[in-house]
């Protein structure tokens, strides 16, 4: 153990993919999948290379609720506006009408959306704290958050290839262009809300709370509904990028190799002596109009709040 240790906290990436992929595969021969195996991975890791600090810092990201009211609105909304669209494009080209039978009691989607919010079996908790709340920043060190994403893109899709060849889970291979798309939805969400795992948890609860595939029987609507959720999906992810590209230009530096020169500087509003790791500076922009904490409004403050002292220009 005293050997194996050392290494996982230089390659803690490569430790933390091996073990989701060995975990999450072991029940492919069987015919299942363990999305839980992300997380188990990610709390082993955890565990050996930071402790109860990285323990921590992951149970704040994922109770980390003081963020904008507009990044809950865009988790809750965007999903259901993607369902929304797919839906009625596909009854503009459909020869037959919707199947809603899954919603057979009116608080049915209210049951799934909090079973899927707790249950580490089930996505949603099995991936969150283990790719956005370790993958998503350490992979951030040394790149830009659009190399990152990319290269976590890639990854978190190829853990999802079983997926496509079990019987159990009923999905087809296009629907990995929704996965990549996701992605960049969910490290854009998790950059705007100061890194809540919270928020991103909760996008990614109501994207997969209401099925696509059984709102019509297996044929050409039942393909086509697939093809333009999943299309839907990777468009976004691509639009997201190309709107807002401020936010895909950060880079963490690495802190053990800063010098005095790259250091994190203050928060940037007067008075605030509230530095953030690995924080640099990338433009002279002025603080925004709804007085939020320079870093807090850059989606990189560890505990976002909202400034009562003022504004300055970095």
């Amino acid at each position: 153990m005293s050997a194996v240790a050392p290494w996982i906290r230089d390659h803690r990436l490569v430790s933390f993919f091996a073990l989701t992929y060995a975990i999450s595969w072991s029940l492919v021969p069987f015919g299942s999948f363990l999305p839980t195996g992300a997380l188990i991975a990610a709390l082993i890791v955890m565990g050996i290379a930071d402790g109860r600090a990285g323990f921590r810092e992951l149970g704040s990201r994922i109770v980390r609720w003081r963020v904008g009211w507009i990044w809950y609105v865009a988790a809750i909304g965007i999903p259901v506006a993607i369902l929304a669209i797919t839906i009625a494009s596909n009854s503009a080209f459909a020869s037959t009408s919707p199947s809603f039978g899954q919603f057979h009691a009116w608080y049915s989607v209210i049951v799934v959306v909090a079973v899927r919010m707790i249950d580490p079996l089930n996505g949603p908790v099995a991936e969150e704290p283990s790719f956005r709340g370790l993958a998503q920043p350490s992979l951030e060190v040394g790149r830009t958050r659009c190399t990152a994403t990319a290269i976590l893109a890639v990854l978190v899709t190829v853990w999802h290839i079983p997926l496509y060849f079990i019987d159990e889970f009923e999905l087809q291979p296009i629907e990995s262009l929704a996965t990549f798309g996701c992605t960049f939805f969910y490290a854009w969400l998790f950059a705007h809300s100061g890194g809540s795992v919270l928020i991103t948890l909760i996008a990614h609860v109501f994207e997969g709370s209401i099925r696509i595939g059984p709102l019509w029987a297996d044929g050409p609507d039942n393909d086509r509904v697939i093809a333009i959720y999943a299309l839907a999906w990777f468009a976004f992810g691509v639009l997201v990028v190309l709107c807002d590209r401020s936010v895909w230009r950060f880079r963490t530096v690495d802190n053990q190799s800063a010098d005095e020169n790259t250091l994190p500087p203050r928060c940037g509003v007067r008075g605030c002596l509230r530095r953030s790791p690995g924080w640099t500076r990338t433009s002279n922009r002025p603080i925004n109009s709804r007085k939020l904490c320079q870093l807090s409004y850059r989606g990189l403050c560890s505990r976002p709040f909202r400034c009562r002292m003022g504004r300055r220009k970095l």
